[in-house]
């Protein structure tokens, strides 16, 4: 494949990150204010209507893989985004801003990550997630939902304040629009250049197409700690990782035939790091009941090494 072909799909995958990026922030701005409209407080609102907004792109992009062939991108796509999560954003966050948590986000929503990903792991443990283990995954993302509703009234956090208008729901469904596009045409493009770069696909879809999914999360994250809505940043992080799991690749896994799976040691050491990493990050959160500064830095410092060593293990063979 010539240089400039390459350089059309490099375009078009630009185009399709500002679609998703566009799409997503039209979705959770519509949905944050539907979910102020019925009364839900601070964390409850990251941890379901923003995380699942924001997960729209990692949603489109690893349904769309698994449906189109290409397991390897569904799952790196959400391996890469929850550690991509988890350091880079997580940490550049809390390097503006100390991040104040408490027992509920971190017993509660921090434990349930961590148990998620653990099951995932020994789902996978043959390389493989059968459909049924899909379906396993996505009733636990309805059971925890349910779970959140249930305890709603327990959580201290304010209720913020917003005007829901019937603007909203045109603005969610054009939305949800350009994210499920955006996804489709993001998993051709990147399928080329990695084939060009010479990497896998699983690679491109744990670093590249990982970053370009969690810009929502990113953003979001970024711009709610920026104006004092700590629980909002943090319960979005924490509630995407869970929805990514459980909703995104819960229902990949369930629709994708054949099954999904993945190809090598190196990429299931992915996972295994995750986990690892979920752990670092909960004791983070649990010391002093707050993230430092520090902390922040760490964790970013501990996902660059985590994608140098991913795309390392994925290169070709010479």
């Amino acid at each position: 494949m010539n240089s400039s072909s390459v350089g059309v799909h490099i375009l078009i995958i630009i185009a399709c990150i500002f679609a998703l990026w566009s799409g997503a922030s039209m979705l959770v701005d519509a949905a944050a204010r539907i979910a102020r409209r019925l009364g839900l407080s601070e964390l409850i609102i990251g941890l379901t209507i923003v995380a699942m907004g924001t997960s729209a792109p990692e949603f489109a992009v690893s349904v769309t893989a698994a449906l189109s062939g290409d397991p390897e991108i569904s799952i790196g796509n959400v391996i890469g985004s929850n550690i991509f999560n988890l350091g880079f954003i997580l940490g550049t966050v809390a390097m503006i801003h100390m991040i104040h948590t408490n027992k509920r986000v971190v017993y509660r929503d921090g434990g349930i990550l961590i148990g998620v990903t653990l099951l995932l792991l020994f789902f996978m443990r043959d390389y493989t997630l059968q459909n049924w283990e899909g379906v396993v995954l996505f009733l636990l993302l309805l059971a925890y939902l349910g779970l959140l509703i249930y305890q709603r009234d327990l959580d201290e956090d304010e209720v913020p304040q917003g005007e829901f208008a019937w603007k909203d729901i045109p603005k969610l469904l054009i939305g949800l629009l350009l994210v499920v596009l955006g996804g489709q045409y993001l998993v051709g493009s990147a399928k080329i250049v990695a084939s060009a770069a010479g990497l896998s696909p699983y690679v491109i879809g744990a670093t590249v197409v990982a970053a370009a999914t969690s810009a929502p999360e990113a953003v979001t994250s970024i711009v709610a700690i920026m104006r004092g809505m700590e629980q909002i940043s943090l319960g979005n992080l924490i509630g995407s990782n869970i929805f990514n799991v459980l909703g995104v690749l819960g229902l990949a896994g369930a629709l994708s035939h054949p099954p999904l799976e993945i190809l090598s040691a190196a990429e299931f050491g992915s996972l295994v790091f995750l986990c690892v990493q979920m752990v670092l990050t909960a004791l983070m959160l649990r010391n002093g009941w707050n993230l430092s500064r520090r902390e922040g830095a760490l964790l970013f410092v501990i996902n660059l090494i985590s994608w140098v060593v991913i795309v390392w293990a994925g290169r070709p063979m010479v």
